[in-house]
């Protein structure tokens, strides 16, 4: 009688198991669809979904995505498409926190808002959508308003965070939290046409270098307003912060800040100051 590991090997073909092979191994075994990519990926045996992510991502580092826990702060505009990628590049554990329901407002940008959907929590809409896309990933559905007080414990276990929020002064205090947690911390903001990424490592000041004078709250977007496109350009970009801190690989945006300007198709590219003390003020 077959195991599972002689029943997978019998059943890949060109390194690569199929998802209906997938969903009968663990039917047959009685485990769950994440045990049997699990299973595979130590085998050095892709799950067919990742086939295109072969030519530059190896199986160990797929693996690696899939062992990993990334925590996404907000469910919005820029969140959905940051919880969607992440879930399509392989990233086993996703802890998504956002306390509002979709309401009309957001249907010209969120991902995950439809009409049939308004009123409900987004991060169980969030959910139901990834058991839909890929049901090896567990998503963890938060429906919290993140705080200073809450977030060594919504952040727990986290390997990096990714901040899709709205609010500079939540922003601050995620900054401090990643701090404190000694975690990496994705930041991407949005207005209008414009937008923002940088990567902020444990031992960085960059958000309180960044918003040094905040001004409003709520930043500009809220006289710009936001459409569908700019969140999903800054997400991505935000997403593949998220793999190269997490696979080691490339130069992530740390102490320095991308600016991408859609309108006349412009990038450009600030540093930020390495620690508080060049800021003029410490943490918040």
């Amino acid at each position: 009688m077959f195991d599972v590991e002689q029943w997978i090997e019998s059943r890949e073909t060109a390194g690569l198991l199929n998802w209906a092979d997938q969903q009968g191994a663990a039917k047959r075994f009685g485990v769950s669809v994440a045990c049997i990519e699990a299973i595979c990926l130590k085998r050095g045996i892709l799950p067919a979904r990742y086939q295109r992510n072969r030519s530059m991502i190896s199986c160990r580092e797929q693996l690696c995505l899939f062992t990993s826990h990334v925590a996404v702060v907000g469910c919005g505009g820029l969140g959905g498409f940051v919880v969607e990628e992440l879930a399509r590049v392989g990233i086993g554990h996703i802890t998504v926190i956002d306390p509002d329901v979709f309401e009309e407002h957001n249907l010209n940008r969120q991902l995950f808002s439809s009409i049939a959907d308004l009123g409900r929590d987004k991060v169980a809409v969030a959910a139901q959508r990834i058991t839909q896309v890929n049901p090896a990933v567990v998503i963890t559905p938060v429906v919290k308003a993140f705080k200073h007080s809450n977030g060594l414990g919504l952040l727990a276990g986290a390997q990096v965070v990714v901040d899709a929020l709205d609010c500079i002064t939540t922003r601050l205090e995620l900054a401090q939290v990643c701090r404190a947690l000694e975690v990496p911390l994705v930041h991407g903001a949005i207005a209008g046409w414009y937008g923002h990424v940088t990567t902020q490592m444990p031992e960085d000041h960059s958000l309180e270098s960044l918003y040094h004078h905040p001004g409003a709250d709520k930043g500009i977007e809220r006289k710009l307003g936001n459409p569908s496109f700019t969140p999903a350009v800054i997400a991505s970009l935000q997403v593949s912060e998220v793999i190269k801190v997490l696979l080691d690989r490339g130069s992530p945006l740390s102490r320095r800040l991308m600016m991408v300007d859609l309108l006349d198709m412009e990038v450009a590219e600030v540093s930020l100051v390495a620690d508080a003390s060049e800021t003029g003020k410490g943490s918040p």
